[in-house]
């Protein structure tokens, strides 16, 4: 089929564009392919715009589909599509007409917030991505890149702790601290501040450990859960956290919930 049998439709927006575009293929799909082409005109803030596209459309026999919430942009599009008859559809209006009536309270008529809401989202997505891919040490080149670093011992709560804040759109990367292995270098050429060192009483983790050896159906006497082999591996952690200078929260009697809120204004005190 050739470009002059399609009938062409310009997505006009004063922001992104995608909510209209998605409409207006919704619309298309109900009829068969390759019947229209759409070119999205985003960010149309001014008026010189707005008469490229209407002369685009003259040209090709088109049609125009718009979100653009700015009275004075909106009110000439609207003007010149009439003045040279050119089929217009507005998207938003109609809604907001409904809910303005509805809700009894005046638009914002602002460009652009609806994707204020999806950067906030999108913004959490890629810090639980970003807690994923660097858990547990598995790539220290995460530590550079992140907003905290959690240090400590094997079960105090790194992995949970990362997650947790992810939520509140933090990047956290953890590192385990092993005696046979040495920590990343990476620990130590970023500022102590980013750091958070994680610390718990022998007991308290003994008694997590061996319930975790339960759990997986392993000898509870399991060195893992010996207490002398956990006293050798938290003076070790203490010796690493005392060397980077950075700050230690003791976890002994912290739920996770309590733990990530202090890491959470600790993390923004220092950067406010």
């Amino acid at each position: 089929m050739s470009s002059s049998d399609q009938s062409m439709v310009y997505v006009i927006s004063d922001s992104v564009g995608e909510t209209a575009e998605l409409v207006v293929k919704a619309a298309l799909s109900q009829f068969s392919q390759g019947k229209a082409a759409i070119t999205r005109i985003p960010y149309v803030e001014d008026t010189s715009t707005v008469d490229d596209v209407i002369t685009q459309a003259i040209e090709n026999n088109g049609v125009i589909a718009f979100t653009v919430v700015v009275p004075e942009v909106k009110n000439y599009l609207l003007q010149q599509a009439a003045s040279h008859n050119v089929p217009i559809y507005d998207i938003l209006t109609p809604m907001i007409t409904l809910m303005e009536n509805r809700l009894n309270t005046s638009p914002k008529n602002k460009s652009g917030l609806i994707h204020t809401l999806d950067e906030d989202y999108f913004r959490k997505v890629e810090a639980i991505e970003f807690a994923v891919k660097y858990d547990d040490g598995r790539d220290p080149r995460g530590v550079l890149r992140a907003d905290v670093v959690l240090i400590g011992v094997s079960r105090t709560s790194k992995t949970p702790l990362s997650q947790y804040l992810a939520h509140k759109r933090l990047k956290v990367a953890n590192v385990p601290l092993v005696p046979e292995v040495e920590p990343p270098e990476e620990l130590f050429n970023v500022p102590s501040e980013k750091i958070i060192g994680l610390t718990i009483s022998p007991k308290k983790l003994n008694t997590i450990r061996t319930e975790r050896l339960k759990a997986l159906g392993l000898k509870e006497e399991a060195n893992y859960a010996a207490l002398e082999r956990i006293e050798e591996e938290l003076l070790y952690s203490a010796r690493i956290m005392n060397k980077i200078g950075c700050r230690i929260i003791d976890v002994s009697t912290k739920a996770v919930e309590e733990t990530a809120n202090l890491i959470y204004q600790l993390v923004h005190h220092h950067s406010s």
